[in-house]
């Protein structure tokens, strides 16, 4: 049985009185819970879901980190064991709609670099062994330290607390460089709430323009010549124009020419107004973002590389940081091949081996096998 609550928590008022202001500004776009993020404010999850599905590359970012760290094993050294564990956790149940270890691992990295911390649960069943896990909600939980001020606590109810649960040792949690004595981890995300706020305002900045220019409107303008017959029939006129007007504009299935006669003015309106180029601004905002994710720039089919050296240097960056996110959420691994071992009699330490993390063209990496071949066999003829 999952211990995660899924009941909402209700937030209490604090009895101060609330006041409106009259001259706020309001914000237009959709996300506007971004535009009023405060950095002191703590463990705002809400914030880094809305930057997520407010900005794109933002969300590519994250998966394409989690599909770049690669598949791993589980091995505890010896074969018949390995094997068995292999065929156990990829048909494992994963939150009841998923299969495998490898969709624990993604959905738990995903939580890791979006909110800074990560919680899941090993789910046993009636005989103690190892059945499902569980990708928890960090909105439902609360971490506090326990008596000693080292080991940690998991209770229900979120931030604001409540009862530890009953199986502690079932409990998943890794952090992403914390602060200090933190308990929880710092996102991946931070400091992008103000650069995302800015791209929005652009991004929505521009479809309100487009609607308002890119569908034309039109204003059609009578004056009335200096006769009073012309002054005193001007309004009806007027009405007789207008109605023409909506009756060539409203043509759908073929053109309508619009006739009037005296001193008649047709205008678009907005059209002598300049949409402000927004290249730069833009490509300003998405270098901070890219490089805040650590990924390169081609990998979101942006051309910024200026020479294919540097795509390289990238590369190899890029591998280091893949590599130390493995060695955060290796022990979570861990743990879970030593559970599923003690839940069947076997008390072995498990070691995770991940796949090689290959970034390279193909081509390089088997023209740099040809060079050490070659190297390997001269020094073999010297040494002869």
């Amino acid at each position: 049985m999952s211990i995660f609550s899924k009941k909402n928590n209700k937030v209490t008022d604090n009895g101060m009185p609330a006041c409106s202001v009259q001259t706020a500004g309001e914000s237009c776009h959709p996300f506007a819970s971004i535009s009023s993020y405060t950095p002191l404010s703590q463990y705002n999850n809400r914030i880094y879901r809305s930057i997520r599905e407010g900005v794109p590359i933002i969300d590519s970012a994250i998966n394409k980190i989690v599909r770049l760290m690669g598949g791993f094993e589980i091995s505890c050294g010896d074969d018949n064991t390995d094997k068995a564990m292999k065929s156990f956790f990829s048909k494992i149940n994963v939150g009841g709609n998923q299969q495998g270890i490898y969709a624990f691992v993604d959905n738990f990295m995903s939580q890791l670099l979006t909110y800074g911390s990560a919680i899941g649960e090993m789910v046993t069943d009636e005989n103690g062994g190892l059945y499902a896990l569980y990708n928890g909600d960090l909105d439902s939980v609360s971490v506090k330290r326990a008596d000693n001020g080292i080991d940690l606590v998991f209770c229900s109810g979120g931030l604001s607390g409540g009862e530890p649960f009953k199986h502690q040792q079932r409990i998943l949690f890794s952090v992403l460089n914390p602060e200090g004595d933190s308990i929880y981890g710092t996102s991946l995300l931070r400091g992008l709430p103000f650069v995302a706020d800015i791209l929005l305002k652009i991004y929505n900045t521009i479809g309100t323009n487009w609607q308002r220019l890119g569908n034309l409107r039109y204003a059609v303008t009578y004056t009335p010549q200096g006769d009073g017959v012309d002054k005193a029939f001007a309004k009806e006129r007027a009405n007789q124009m207008a109605q023409a007007w909506r009756d060539a504009m409203s043509s759908t299935d073929r053109v309508k020419d619009f006739v009037a006669v005296g001193d008649v003015k047709v205008s678009v309106i907005g059209a002598d107004n300049q949409i402000l180029d927004s290249e730069v601004p833009v490509r300003q905002m998405l270098e901070q973002i890219v490089a805040k994710t650590g990924l390169m720039p081609y990998m979101f089919g942006l051309s910024w590389s200026t020479s294919e050296r540097m795509s390289q240097q990238q590369a190899d960056i890029l591998t280091t940081e893949l590599e130390a996110y493995r060695r955060i959420v290796s022990p979570i691994i861990r743990r879970i091949g030593e559970a599923y071992l003690a839940g069947i009699g076997i008390y072995r330490e498990v070691e995770v081996l991940w796949d090689d993390i290959t970034l390279q063209d193909e081509i390089q990496t088997a023209q740099a096998r040809l060079y050490n071949a070659q190297a390997d066999r001269i020094l073999k003829e010297e040494n002869n």
